[in-house]
């Protein structure tokens, strides 16, 4: 009896069931359940931006390149333009979308200039030989001496002088026989000339005339016989440099025998790209460090940019002239320097300090408050004005229109931004821009934007990319991974595997280079990217910032797999060739590593998982 109770209760209970799962469509509580069923689908439905392949229920992060997943449904409910998106709070607040306004202002565009410390050549005597002779006496004996001026460095002995001296006396002879006549005046300063020519000071030639006038004539004249002593002075202050002087040698005419540098003031040689050359002018003002003093900056002004390009490196070499009363640069130093340019509208640079000043126009680092003549090479100097280094009218041009560096989308010479469509919360439309200079955080706007828009600076990529999900008017040229590459020369050798490798330190240096990219630490890679530069002749050392060092990393990437590639039967130990799909917006990129896990340099942190082993370099078995 209780058996058939319960199959009883059963068919019931499957009756009205049956029942309320086949009500009308019209019944309201069905509508509700479907709907709510409908709206949890609809929420639930999360993907990736970079990887609309994937589908996931819930919110989360995209497994193969760690971003945030967005909502597929959410951003269709919207009549919006084909440029255009509407993204709800949630999916704004999940792609961390940020906007910034259009903004008018001076922003300085930096550049970075590698060189060394050099002596500066308009402090500097060389002091040579007036004749032949020998070196008698040596008072200053080695390099590094530190000298006053009139200081007695040397005493030689010269056989030539005997001629001056008979000359001399004869002169003397004349004037005081026949001193109102005009000629014999004219003959001794003849003579007198030709002893300042020899390397005689006035002292000296004053020295020796008195002797020959005075009761000492004689015997001055008679140890003077067969030749004559003369002191080697030092003509300015300083330190010796080079050529010493050894007793007993004996020199020619116009040889060298010191070498005397005013270390007070030295001059900074580096080098520019052409690039960087609209944003350099004499006259600016310059800071740069070195190794030996960590954590000091020392300042400068640039003296001389060249007007030739070097076609080899593609730069172009700067002087800066800096002060070193403190002693601490050294010649042979490297530095690090850093120009500022204060940019205005129209890409002009602006640089009001040298207004009102007086220059030299052969040597631009002599700058003067008034007029007067230059103490090096004694012309009249010039206005700042009229030598094109400054202007009165730079006070009055207007600030550029600047958008944050993070807004725009570059694919080859386009440039797209995202703009918040004012009254229309959660809109936004894609912009085609014209760029102007890219100045540290900030790139300078041509055209195509108004002062007050609001600009996407975070998220811009992630809107292109959804447009693209829902088959959407997208204005990114999105290049593939097959893209040509540049071509270079292999070998059959490397065809075949059988070149040698890159030298182990390059290898360490592009695996310290990757890591620190990784990591977003730019004072690493710029550490370690001296040799890859000279090696692979690229910029890496110059990258003004993460973005600059990744494009140059890429370039390096290339060559350095090619070399890794033509060498594999010799290496050491395998190599992975990863690949990135969405580096460069969406170009993708390469790189190599030595380990499986995927660390991608193009990202770092942000999406530090995404790519995929695309090759094994396999090493020696």
């Amino acid at each position: 009896m209780g058996n058939k109770l319960k199959y009883v209760l059963l068919l019931i209970f499957v009756f009205f069931l049956g029942y309320w799962l086949h009500m009308p469509s019209g019944n309201p509580v069905s509508e509700k359940h479907a709907g709510l069923s409908r709206a949890v689908s609809q929420a639930a439905e999360m993907t990736c931006s970079m990887h609309p392949q994937i589908r996931q229920p819930k919110a989360g992060k995209c497994p193969l390149c760690g971003m945030d997943l967005i909502s597929v449904s959410g951003n269709s409910r919207c009549e919006c333009g084909p440029k255009e998106l509407k993204l709800s709070e949630a999916d704004e607040k999940i792609s961390a979308i940020e906007t910034m306004p259009v903004e008018r202002k001076f922003v300085p565009v930096e550049i970075r200039m590698l060189g060394k410390i050099a002596y500066n050549d308009y402090t500097q005597a060389y002091i040579n030989a007036r004749f032949s002779g020998r070196v008698d006496k040596v008072f200053a004996k080695s390099t590094g001496i530190t000298v006053k001026k009139g200081d007695h460095l040397a005493v030689v002995y010269s056989q030539e002088l005997r001629v001056l001296l008979q000359e001399l006396i004869q002169a003397l002879s004349v004037k005081e026989s026949k001193p109102d006549v005009p000629s014999s005046t004219t003959f001794l300063n003849s003579v007198k000339e030709k002893y300042r020519f020899s390397g005689f000071s006035e002292d000296q030639l004053e020295e020796i005339i008195d002797k020959l006038k005075g009761a000492e004539r004689l015997t001055f004249v008679n140890s003077q016989v067969s030749g004559m002593l003369l002191s080697v002075t030092s003509p300015i202050s300083g330190v010796i440099v080079d050529k010493v002087p050894v007793v007993g040698r004996y020199f020619e005419k116009g040889e060298i025998l010191y070498i005397i540098a005013d270390l007070s003031s030295v001059w900074v040689n580096v080098e520019a790209y052409e690039t960087d050359l609209p944003w350099l002018k004499c006259g600016q003002d310059v800071e740069f460090t070195t190794e030996a003093c960590p954590g000091e900056r020392f300042k400068g002004r640039i003296a001389l940019i060249q007007p030739v390009l070097d076609e080899a490196t593609r730069t172009v070499k700067v002087r800066i002239a800096a002060d070193n009363s403190t002693g601490k640069l050294k010649p042979g130093m490297f530095v690090d320097a850093t120009v500022c340019a204060k940019i205005a509208e129209g890409g002009k640079v602006v640089d009001c300090s040298l207004a009102g000043k007086w220059i030299c126009p052969m040597q631009p680092e002599v700058i003067s408050d008034g007029p007067g003549l230059c103490g090096i090479c004694g012309k009249p100097l010039s206005t700042a004005e009229s030598l094109g280094l400054a202007s009165k009218e730079d006070m009055d041009i207007p600030p550029p229109l600047v958008i944050p560096a993070s807004a725009p989308l570059i694919t080859g010479k386009r440039a797209v931004v995202y703009v918040a469509v004012p009254g229309r919360s959660g809109v936004y439309e894609g912009k085609e821009i014209n760029l102007g200079a890219r100045s540290g955080n900030y790139f300078i706007v041509k055209s195509g934007l108004k002062e007050g828009e609001k600009v996407v600076s975070n998220g811009s990529f992630k809107i292109d990319s959804t447009l693209q999900i829902l088959a959407k008017s997208s204005m990114m040229n999105q290049l593939g991974e097959n893209d040509p590459e540049p071509a270079v020369a292999v070998s059959d050798n490397a065809v075949m595997g059988n070149a040698p490798p890159p030298p182990d330190d390059i290898i360490q240096e592009y695996l310290q280079v990757r890591k620190a990219l990784f990591t977003d630490n730019l004072d690493e890679v710029i550490r370690h990217a001296k040799k890859l530069d000279g090696r692979y002749h690229a910029n890496l050392a110059f990258s003004k910032d993460i973005w600059e060092a990744r494009k140059a990393f890429e370039e390096i990437s290339k060559l350095f797999h090619r070399e890794l590639a033509g060498s594999k039967m010799n290496l050491k130990k395998p190599f992975f060739k990863m690949f990135c799909p969405m580096a460069f917006e969406g170009r993708g990129a390469f790189w190599i590593q030595d380990s499986e896990k995927v660390e991608n340099p193009y990202f770092g942190p942000t999406m530090p998982e995404c790519g995929e082993l695309k090759e094994t370099i396999p090493g020696r078995k």
